[in-house]
């Protein structure tokens, strides 16, 4: 499982990296970003993943 943030659809809620500060952090405009866009989600933070997608409210973050 991959976890993706679509930069041009994020408008820094910052609901992605308060649900999963382990994969995403936030830039100087509160806009996610991913950690290591090579990553995998390791097993233990697949539903924190799937919450994270879930409450993007422009539907920025995407699982492969």
């Amino acid at each position: 499982m991959k976890l993706r943030i679509d930069a041009e659809l994020c408008e820094g809620h910052g609901r992605c990296w308060d649900l999963l500060p382990e994969l995403v952090d936030a830039d100087d405009h509160g806009h996610g970003f991913l950690i290591d866009i090579h990553a995998s989600v390791p097993p233990e933070l697949e539903q924190k993943a799937r919450e994270a997608v879930r409450a993007c409210p422009e539907r920025a973050v995407t699982i492969e």
